[in-house]
């Protein structure tokens, strides 16, 4: 990979000033606020450069048509959409039996070729048809899968991306032997897919979200600019005008939740023990669903702490947003967690964190807006999860002074409308260098 020190931090450099306003055409795989994951970042940024007037266009598959159409009906002949094919829909009837990450990396990876194949056809239309000045390609955000997004004619900016994760060397042993083998064949199969399909080698601008992820991209020629790709819409995400609408937890207690897919991955199991060493009065809500459910159900009443935490399910982003809004602390005890957007969305709601230290949440939470946990070992993780928890439930100031850290940090770094100043920039540098 070019190391290119004109990534410099990411500075896009006095040219991009100059330029005038971009046309910018995005290209996802899906675009959703309720699918959650890195399928809400397109929305967003098509979102904010409309909301400014930026002319715009977004390519997406159709399985998200309604919501869009509900989302933006000013502008749905902005859109257009890819059908699933017969193709699409053996892929994943086929990969319905397998384990999430075996059906991620084989037939889901067949699965998003064939709607590339299907957008890259569609896009070069609308770029011949609108103008286009730059195409954005948000998502997926895994730094070595393949783009056929190449030789468009315009400019491609790919990412933030995020990826080149792995387990906690405690916890490698949650990928069964199949799963290790299979990953260790995709790493190696990434490096030859990406020469024969050169998106990535290709593209004007990657961007990457850490050290980490610029260290897992395929070569490129392309300039390489560190930009962390999570946001936070502080429209919805943001401390109570009033008092929560729920009561508060008795003094010395606290309400705590988590919000997330219930997934082997995101060690939900270790908070529910933790529970069983926090004193009575304090409570955790568990928000979302998922393969895990029954058996983290079963887990809370061996622990004897059934009657103290509540499994809600699935909720909308609103309903997610008032509970977050009537909670005290938001646990996280992911151990493989790549971004972890809600972090950043309970830390604009004003609430401390106490998250595992490792991957995306230890880069947005440190100690002065909430707790990271080492991840040396299950037992030491429910044993810091319980202290850390103790320790915010008898201290309600510590919580208020941490949680009012976390909403500045979150202004200064992770709002929807900086990241979007900041890929105007990057826009603007990637058409000048492009031309030239």
């Amino acid at each position: 990979m070019q190391a290119d020190a004109e990534a410099e931090a990411g500075r896009a450099g006095p040219a991009a000033q100059a330029s005038p306003p971009p046309r910018v055409l995005i290209v996802a795989e899906n675009a959703s606020a309720r699918f959650g994951g890195e399928a809400i970042l397109p929305v967003h940024y098509f979102r904010v450069l409309r909301r400014r007037g930026v002319e715009a266009w977004m390519v997406v598959h159709a399985r998200t048509r309604d919501e869009l159409t509900e989302l933006f009906p000013d502008d749905v002949d902005r859109i257009r959409y890819i059908d699933d094919s017969t193709a699409h829909k053996t892929l994943w009837r086929m990969g319905q039996p397998l384990p999430d990450q075996l059906s991620l990396l084989t037939t889901g990876l067949a699965m998003r070729v064939l709607t590339q194949v299907q957008a890259r056809r569609l896009a070069r239309r609308m770029i011949a048809e609108h103008g286009v000045t730059v195409l954005h390609q948000p998502i997926p955000v895994s730094p070595k899968e393949p783009s056929l997004l190449f030789g468009m004619g315009v400019p491609v900016v790919m990412g933030p991306m995020n990826g080149g994760m792995t387990y906690p060397e405690a916890f490698r042993e949650m990928d069964d032997a199949i799963t290790r083998s299979v990953l260790g064949a995709a790493r190696v199969t990434a490096l030859g897919l990406n020469r024969v399909v050169p998106g990535k080698y290709q593209a004007t601008t990657l961007l990457a979200a850490n050290p980490r992820t610029r260290d897992a991209l395929p070569p490129t020629r392309g300039r390489v600019i560190e930009m962390v790709e999570n946001g936070v819409d502080l429209a919805v995400w943001r401390p109570p005008a009033q008092e929560p609408l729920d009561a508060p937890a008795p003094e010395g207690s606290a309400r705590f939740v988590f919000m997330g897919r219930l997934v082997e991955l995101k060690a939900v199991d270790v908070i529910i023990d933790a529970m069983a060493h926090v004193p009575e009065g304090s409570t955790l809500d568990i928000i979302g669903d998922g393969s895990e459910r029954s058996a983290l159900e079963q887990r809370a009443r061996e622990a004897g702490v059934e009657g103290r935490v509540r499994f809600v399910g699935w909720v909308s982003q609103a309903e997610a947003a008032r509970r977050l809004q009537s909670a005290d602390v938001l646990l996280l005890p992911s151990v493989r967690e790549c971004g972890g957007a809600v972090v950043l969305e309970a830390m604009a709601t004003g609430l401390p964190c106490i998250v595992t230290d490792w991957g995306g949440p230890a880069d947005y939470v440190n100690d002065q807006c909430g707790v990271l946990v080492p991840p040396t070992s299950r037992a030491d993780m429910v044993e810091g999860f319980a202290r850390a928890m103790r320790e915010l439930a008898a201290d309600s100031e510590l919580r208020t002074r941490l949680g009012e850290a976390a909403r500045r940090r979150i202004l200064e770094e992770f709002d929807w409308e900086r990241k979007v100043d900041r890929i105007l920039e990057i826009y603007a540098d990637a058409i000048e260098r492009y031309r030239s």
